[in-house]
């Protein structure tokens, strides 16, 4: 990989982890679902009259708008206003990784391989270990939302495979017209007009600007980016790069929110990291470390 793609993947994954921090901001001041269908507004008009409809059925566009719209970006907004850390949320969001790997296996037939399971179970670990923060980043409430969006993250890859498209951009900008409608229906049910009275007396600069990190670098720019680099190089070459976007996640909200990183907290980031690390581990490379022991024993012996 180039110098300057590299430097524009990382550009990608600093928006991507500050993202979580200026979700809450906006958060702060408006309903998190209404702030959220906002964002895919913004991010669906005008761009969606320059853009042509991917050939896929409109069934796949519309499950597509529900689940990532919806299943991923509602949940995690509203679990950030429910009391789970920008940071923690940036975090405990990766564990897509780890549910994707039993969604493959539970609807696509693929192998659950050792690496595979041991990256899991870490990642795993790590979230269990974060139950035992008490310092007010994690919230029961919270984290049950980030796991739903954890979840529809590998939904929403389940639903990129079925659709068998080259026009990945042009698939996620007509999926998300189908997101706004259903996130405000959402918010009215849930709680009537109060949000929308809320919107009108309490939008400020604030908001505004959240709205528009999220529409425009974080969701056209990035995504346009990162389906750049996907194309131009292996998958292998740039998946890496996520294991930054926890990382600024949780940079962002202790520089903007005075968020603490304790040990505990600590060890369950480096937990899942480390869980998401070994699962983009090459296997060949992986089974070489398997045998590392093995040979030692053989060496010594020879000795």
């Amino acid at each position: 990989m180039s110098i300057r793609d590299l430097l524009l993947g990382i550009a990608v994954m600093c928006v991507w982890g500050f993202n979580f921090a200026v979700i809450k901001l906006g958060a702060d001041h408006i309903d998190p679902l209404i702030l959220t269908g906002l964002r895919f507004s913004l991010a669906v008009v005008p761009v969606i009259f320059f853009i042509r409809r991917p050939n896929v059925p409109w069934v796949l566009l519309i499950a597509y708008g529900l689940v990532f719209g919806v299943g991923v970006w509602g949940m995690v907004t509203y679990s950030i206003t429910l009391g789970l850390s920008a940071g923690m949320a940036s975090l405990l969001l990766q564990l897509n990784v780890a549910i994707s790997l039993l969604i493959g296996f539970l609807f696509l037939g693929e192998r659950i391989t050792i690496q595979r399971g041991l990256g899991a179970m870490l990642a795993l670990s790590g979230l269990l270990l974060s139950l035992l923060l008490e310092d007010g980043s994690v919230t029961l409430a919270g984290l049950v939302l980030v796991i739903i969006g954890a979840t529809c993250w590998g939904l929403s890859s389940l639903i990129m495979k079925a659709a068998k498209t080259d026009q990945v951009f042009g698939f996620i900008v007509w999926g998300m017209l189908f997101a706004p409608l259903p996130l405000f229906t959402l918010s009215a049910i849930s709680h009537g007009s109060s949000g929308f009275i809320q919107l009108i007396d309490t939008f400020n600069a604030a908001a505004l600007f959240s709205i528009l990190f999220q529409a425009y670098p974080t969701t056209l720019l990035g995504y346009w980016i990162w389906n750049r680099l996907i194309v131009k190089y292996p998958l292998s070459a740039v998946a890496p790069l996520t294991l930054l976007v926890p990382i600024f996640g949780l940079l962002g909200s202790a520089l903007f929110y005075q968020e603490s990183i304790g040990p505990i907290k600590a060890v369950a980031s480096t937990l899942i990291i480390a869980g998401l690390l070994v699962g983009l581990v090459k296997p060949e490379l992986f089974a070489r470390l398997q045998m590392i022991p093995a040979l030692r024993q053989k060496y010594v012996k020879r000795g």
